[in-house]
């Protein structure tokens, strides 16, 4: 199994970038939570809301490409962008990546 790394910038201003390591095979949504980072999978991680929305900054090409179903749940994301992925579907393929986590805080009751 192949090991490679994700970067993780942060919206909100209270949190610094950290760099960990994503397996093959596995979702950012994994690693976020395998590493004590807030990041809402209100659906469980199936592909089934818009809560683990992120922006892949770099090596979109690293994961495994965009279901219709994931493109109908990102169309519903707060603030989606062109290189908006949901957490939970990110799936390693290949190569290192970068992604910002946009502020969970709406998520929060804040």
């Amino acid at each position: 199994m192949n090991i490679f790394k994700v970067k993780i910038n942060f919206e909100a201003k209270d949190h610094d970038s950290v760099e960990l390591p994503i397996a093959e095979g596995e979702s950012v949504l994994d690693v976020c939570l395998e590493n004590g980072i807030e990041l809402q999978h209100n659906c469980g991680g199936v592909c089934g809301c818009s809560t683990c929305h992120v922006y892949v900054n770099k090596g979109i090409d690293s994961l495994q490409e965009i279901s219709e179903k994931e493109e109908d749940f990102i169309d519903r994301a707060v603030n989606p962008r062109i290189n908006s992925r949901l957490g939970c579907q990110c799936i390693m393929i290949d190569g290192d990546i970068e992604i910002t986590l946009p502020d969970q805080s709406q998520f929060l009751g804040h």
